[in-house]
């Protein structure tokens, strides 16, 4: 095989560790941003809890086979392999890029996006119109709407139901210790549902929905009991509204640092194989073997991908954290509860519907929706626009970006 091949996929190697880094930076912060920002952890234990997660959810719950072309944006019918394998690197690179300079600019953006973006310039450029399956892409920029939408509603909600049942209350601590472990409760049944129906970790132990549903059930009643006991002896210290108040807050602390956990487990499970998916592709293709339906995830890429979004949060993961986590509106603990509730519910409804949604405009469109149930006043609506266009960028300039690296490694390689 020519050595210039053999050179394309070292480089993959490297690309793709730095498109993990990329993503750290970028998506990761979103998931730990809103607990950084009301203060509930610091950026230190934000960056190694965020770290450790994405490499376990990654390896031990991660989906080990991907679709061959990410998200069935290109049909590979029709183009050669050598054709392909410099249309994944390109795609990748230009990916990267421009989750680089989001990052820069301090704007969260879907890397999940910037990957198909870039995948459809490939194919425009490789074997034109006919080649991208426009159906898909439509439905990602559905998505552009629906996922900050549905989340920014949901959160809204959520906090209009604590600020309702708990704070509008006289005695808001004792009405906290009555709603608080009901909420406790709903939570743990999510996460256990997110891991447990539909998911690689209920094929390899041959579980079924109902059984999902039924230790799901469990979870939340034994969660629920304990939130009950734990808050029995949870008292204001003074009978002043601000120090009841200050109590409630802290009971909710520690619940989002338990859903920011979530949202960062859930994305090592979810999305790292899904962004290194153009790399396994890669290897049977420099092995002249060609594409099937499907292509096996190494673990040790999974692992790759896990460490270089652990180091992309610790090094750069601080510029987006404060966007998301203080620029577009203040955050309390309660709030920031209310926005990872709110995300990860319609994540998980999303992913369980088949529908193509984004994690990071679900958090944004999140922290909007808390923002909003204290007044338009309370959003920086300036931050949020830089945002929009941010988001309706990434697929012509990570598209643009894949058409010129393309060329140019065509041009190189031959």
């Amino acid at each position: 095989m020519d050595y210039t091949i053999w050179l394309i996929i070292g480089g993959a190697g490297a690309i793709a560790f730095y498109m993990a880094w990329s993503i750290g930076s970028n998506d990761v912060a979103n998931s730990m941003a809103t607990a950084v920002g009301a203060k509930a952890i610091t950026f230190k234990q934000a960056v190694i809890i965020a770290g450790v997660l994405n490499i376990v959810g990654a390896v031990f719950v991660g989906s080990h086979v991907t679709d061959t072309v990410r998200k069935g944006i290109v049909s590979t019918t029709g183009i050669d392999n050598h054709t392909l394998l410099l249309g994944f690197v390109a795609s990748l690179l230009a990916a990267a890029i421009w989750v680089t300079l989001s990052t820069w600019r301090e704007m969260p953006i879907s890397t999940t996006h910037s990957i198909i973006g870039a995948l459809l310039g490939f194919g425009l450029i490789a074997g034109g119109t006919s080649t991208v399956i426009w159906g898909k892409v439509g439905s990602v920029i559905t998505s552009w709407v629906l996922s900050p939408v549905v989340g920014c509603i949901l959160a809204f909600f959520i906090f209009k139901i604590i600020v309702k049942t708990i704070f509008a209350k006289d005695k808001p601590v004792a009405a906290a210790k009555i709603v608080g472990p009901i909420i406790f409760g709903f939570t743990a049944f999510l996460i256990a549902s997110s891991l447990f129906l539909k998911t690689p970790l209920s094929e390899n132990y041959g579980f079924s929905d109902v059984d999902g549903l039924i230790i799901a059930a469990a979870v939340s009643v034994i969660v629920a009991l304990l939130g009950m006991i734990l808050l029995r002896k949870v008292e204001a210290k003074s009978n002043d509204d601000h120090a009841a108040y200050s109590t409630v807050e802290g009971i909710f602390r520690k619940l989002q640092i338990g859903t920011s956990c979530y949202v960062a487990f859930a994305h090592g499970a979810n999305d790292v194989a899904n962004a290194i998916g153009p790399v396994a592709s890669i290897i049977p293709l420099a092995q002249g073997i060609g594409l099937g339906s499907e292509v096996e995830v190494p673990v040790w890429l999974l692992a790759l991908g896990g460490i270089g979004i652990s180091i992309g949060c610790m090094t750069w993961g601080r510029r987006v954290m404060r966007t998301v986590g203080s620029r577009i509106t203040n955050l309390t603990n309660t709030r920031g509860f209310s926005v990872d509730f709110g995300a990860a519910t319609t994540v998980l409804i999303a992913s369980k519907l088949g529908m193509p949604i984004s994690t990071s405009h679900t958090v944004v469109g999140a922290v909007i929706g808390v923002g909003l149930a204290r007044g338009l006043e309370a959003v920086d609506l300036n931050v949020i626009k830089k945002i929009i266009v941010s988001w309706l960028l990434t697929l012509p300039i990570a598209a643009g970006t894949s058409v010129a690296i393309f060329l140019c490694l065509r041009t190189i390689v031959g």
